[in-house]
């Protein structure tokens, strides 16, 4: 039995083996989401640790197509959280994530979190529609997974910034998901996984939207989800059709917003 599970979630076999089939047919590409997926009680006490990244020595985005704080590594994090990571990196959990994703390929955990971890996103904050940079900067696997879990108690819809997922021609999405507190999201990535909260949040000043943000790679992909024209890119920002000059291209190039999330000695070891 797991501590950090709910009841209804202790036996992650049978949990995968029962939503499979709406994982990959999932529409407009494999998701899923679970409610009330952890321990309430253990949950809580890591969302008493989240801190507010505003005031730490956090990745700051600040730009048209997000706004937006995230932790470095495992610096910020505290005890309880860092249980919580590393089970969702456990022998355990993975296999979890392999049999209910289907897919093939060996999955593995990121220790580094390159652009995972911690994420607040505050009053205002936003993070326009996008696919996901597809190479871990270091290892060079592909990305092939995003699970995001969420921290926000007694959130409310007027709030905003749900979890969106849109369709590739960018007309609409498919899949609006309300981050409140215990509510477990993954979703495949590819060049196509549109997705993003794209208009300002709307909650109250003293409130921000907190999440758990891991992502899982593989070494090689199929065929179909590999673009000539895109073997090794950073986030793809795409807008929203009828919103006109919504999103604009990044400041940095791929090489230089990758080095944000690089320590300095890791840097120096791969140049040698």
């Amino acid at each position: 039995m797991s501590n950090y599970l709910s009841p209804s979630f202790q036996d992650l076999d049978a949990v995968a083996a029962a939503y499979k089939n709406a994982y990959t047919s999932a529409d407009p590409f494999p998701h899923i989401y679970f409610e009330n997926f952890f321990d309430s009680q253990f949950l809580s006490q890591v969302r008493e640790e989240f801190p507010d990244l505003s005031t730490l020595n956090t990745f700051r985005f600040n730009n048209p197509n997000e706004k937006k704080f995230a932790t470095k590594g495992e610096a910020d994090l505290g005890p309880k959280t860092k249980q919580l990571i590393h089970f969702l990196q456990s022998e355990t959990f993975l296999r979890f994530l392999q049999s209910l994703t289907s897919i093939e390929e060996t999955l593995l955990g990121d220790p580094y979190l390159m652009g995972g971890g911690l994420h607040e996103i505050k009053r205002g904050g936003l993070l326009k529609v996008h696919a996901d940079f597809n190479k871990h900067s270091l290892t060079g696997l592909d990305r092939r997974l995003n699970v995001l879990l969420y921290l926000n108690k007694d959130w409310k819809e007027e709030y905003g910034g749900h979890f969106e997922l849109w369709d590739t021609e960018m007309k609409s999405y498919r899949k609006k998901i309300l981050p409140a507190f215990n509510t477990l999201a993954l979703f495949s990535t590819t060049d196509t996984s549109y997705h993003g909260h794209p208009d300002p949040l709307n909650c109250p000043e003293d409130e921000s939207r907190k999440s758990i943000a891991l992502y899982y790679y593989s070494n090689g992909r199929p065929a179909h989800e590999v673009n000539p024209a895109l073997v090794d890119h950073s986030t793809l920002f795409k807008a929203r059709a009828g919103y006109v000059g919504e999103v604009v291209a990044p400041s940095l190039n791929w090489k230089e917003r990758v080095k944000l999330f690089i320590p300095p000695i890791l840097l120096k070891r791969k140049k040698k």
